[in-house]
């Protein structure tokens, strides 16, 4: 008796299951194909990289992903050429030197090793990390996937005439002008972005979860994929290079700049153009410059 009342009750849940699986997989299947379509700009792109050798479901799955998507607000940053000067006065008022200051103290015994094994000054990489991201407290919320791969898109004709037709500053830039800054950067964020995908795989990260700058800079030390992968370092010796840890970030920076010439007791001409070769900026390197030497006293 209570076995026939438990084997028909199974089988009422059995086929209950079963029809609302049949219920829910044309409902599964239009979340795919309407996320597909949302996601047509990636086409072209997801058939380039596996070209190129990336894994065909990893490209496929990245971005089927509801969170990977075109970014047109952010792609229009790269053609209004009245970007907003930036301010590098504000990283050396008397507030931020004193948070400088706190960090130094805080990290010391990290950059000490570090200014050892590269011999580059511990002043420089605490002012450049001050500048670059405010000690690591504003390192950007832009997708970085998001961010190359719509650049990267613009290569191909169809996606470049959509996003023309909804660029809202045509009146600050002519079309002549858009196709041709398209173009370079197009060629440009694919390299970044080969780099990007390289290091989330190498270092096991979630593509769709790190976040950077508007042009696609990670971390504290705000390096492009390009040079992470060139130049990015593991400071704690955990086995993992990441540009969000700040022992990571000091030890890549120190990478850099050794590579580019600095030398312990590097004389101030010379300093200024390693500089220069982390960010092309006059003002940006004055600015290091005076940080450090208010930091060394």
């Amino acid at each position: 008796m209570h076995m026939r009342i438990l084997k028909n009750n199974t089988s009422a849940l059995f086929r209950a299951l079963l029809c609302a699986f049949f219920l829910l997989l044309p409902l599964a299947s239009t979340v795919t194909a309407d996320n597909h379509q949302k996601n047509w700009h990636f086409n072209s792109l997801a058939t380039r990289l596996i070209n190129d050798g990336f894994e065909s479901e990893m490209i496929k799955k990245l971005y089927q992903n509801p969170k990977a998507s075109f970014e047109t607000r952010g792609v229009s940053l790269y053609f209004i050429h009245s970007e907003a000067k930036l301010n590098y006065d504000q990283f050396s008022n008397k507030w931020s030197i004193q948070q400088a200051k706190k960090y130094l103290k805080k990290h010391h015994n990290t950059l000490v090793n570090i200014e050892e094994a590269y011999g580059v000054d511990k002043h420089v990489i605490t002012a450049i990390i001050l500048v670059e991201t405010g000690l690591g407290n504003t390192m950007g919320s832009r997708s970085i996937l998001n961010t190359l791969s719509s650049l990267a898109s613009l290569k191909n004709p169809d996606v470049r005439s959509d996003f023309w037709k909804n660029f809202k500053n045509k009146d600050e830039i002519s079309k002549k002008e858009f196709q041709k800054i398209a173009d370079r950067k197009s060629n440009w964020a694919y390299k970044e972005l080969k780099a990007f995908l390289t290091y989330t795989e190498r270092e096991q990260f979630d593509p769709l979860t790190l976040v950077g700058s508007y042009a696609g800079a990670l971390g504290i030390a705000q390096f492009m994929p390009t040079t992470a992968i060139a130049y990015a370092k593991d400071g704690d010796q955990d086995g993992r290079i990441d540009l969000y840890n700040h022992a990571d970030a000091m030890a890549s920076i120190a990478s850099f700049l050794k590579r580019f010439g600095w030398r312990s007791g590097i004389q101030k001409d010379k300093a200024k153009k390693v500089i220069y070769r982390y960010n092309h900026s006059d003002y940006y390197v004055d600015t290091i410059i005076k940080i450090r030497n208010i930091l060394k006293g």
